[in-house]
């Protein structure tokens, strides 16, 4: 009985003890299989974070790209605009081109003093100047005073400081603007200047090894007429570089009831022209030639009446002699 008892509990114990070893290792494999999946979970959730990183960068990259290259023309195209308005005779000057620009400008204003007066301002505040100015005023009428003034603008602010004169004048009766490209004029005359320029250092070098007096006189004469050419060619280049560089802008300034000089184009002659240009002479011909006979008629008529009275005179005298004897005949 002992001995059962013993050996149940001998039998109790080791179940116990197998279970709890049984239990143990269920519960060392659930923590390590739950260690491992969790691990697992862990590596996959880093590499999906890492993998998403890497993706947002790129992704990140490829909408900064297209948004730079949107960027790069717009901020060019900005750049561009902003260089354009800064500068805004670029588009109208073309920069590789010798242009000459002129304009004639009527305005009229209250006071033609002051207009003219604040005109030269407006000009030299941008570094122009007056080159002729022409005034014409009544002391008896002022409001018909008027005044022209020829003004040179740099080129580089002509646009501007023509709106500003044509709208803080007073005002605008008419505005004509004409534009005359002078490259090749110019290119052509850098040329001659640099030949010239060329051959009388030829002619020069050649001076001092001229040996006789007769040799050193020509080299001479013809470095001279080679000066001579290249003064006027340097003159002409200078008028061309001045005439590039300042708009020339003629402003006419009327009073308030001054009236303005209306220009009109001649048209080309043609038969019917030359037919009434002839018509008119004839009737400017006759006209004068009437005007003529009938100023000295009155005079005629006088001269011929006393004609005819002398005339009649004469005759009745030559009657009234006694006719000549005839001479007694000789015996």
């Amino acid at each position: 009985m002992l001995n059962t008892l013993s050996l149940n509990r001998r039998s109790a114990r080791t179940g116990r003890t197998l279970f709890g070893a049984a239990a143990g290792l269920a519960i060392g494999g659930t923590m390590l299989a739950g260690g491992i999946l969790l691990a697992g979970c862990s590596g996959s959730s880093s590499s999906s974070a890492a993998a998403q990183g890497e993706a947002l960068p790129s992704a990140a990259g490829a909408v900064a790209a297209p948004a730079a290259s949107a960027a790069g023309p717009a901020g060019q195209s900005a750049s561009a605009a902003g260089q354009s308005a800064s500068t805004g005779t670029t588009a109208r000057l073309a920069p590789a081109s010798d242009i000459i620009y002129t304009a004639q400008l009527t305005v009229r204003a209250g006071n033609v003093s002051s207009a003219a007066a604040k005109a030269t301002q407006i000009i030299e505040a941008v570094g122009g100047y007056v080159s002729s100015e022409t005034t014409s005023a009544d002391p008896d009428h002022p409001s018909e005073a008027t005044a022209t003034v020829q003004l040179k603008i740099p080129v580089a602010s002509y646009p501007a400081t023509l709106s500003q004169l044509a709208t803080s004048l007073g005002t605008q009766l008419t505005l004509q603007e004409q534009a005359q490209d002078v490259t090749e004029q110019v290119a052509d005359v850098n040329s001659q200047v640099a030949s010239y320029e060329a051959a009388i250092a030829q002619l020069r070098a050649l001076l001092s090894h001229a040996g006789s007096v007769g040799d050193l006189l020509s080299v001479q004469n013809q470095i001279n007429n080679e000066e001579s050419a290249l003064e006027a060619m340097q003159a002409q280049q200078r008028a061309l570089s001045h005439e590039t560089s300042y708009a020339t802008v003629t402003l006419t300034i009327l009073g308030p009831k001054a009236k303005p000089v209306v220009h009109r184009l001649k048209a080309p002659p043609s038969l019917a022209g030359g037919l009434g240009a002839g018509w008119h002479a004839l009737k400017v011909t006759v006209s004068w030639t009437l005007a003529f006979l009938g100023a000295i008629a009155p005079f005629a008529a006088i001269a011929a009446i006393a004609g005819y009275a002398i005339y009649r005179a004469r005759r009745w005298l030559s009657r009234r002699r006694p006719a000549p004897r005839p001479a007694a005949p000789e015996n």
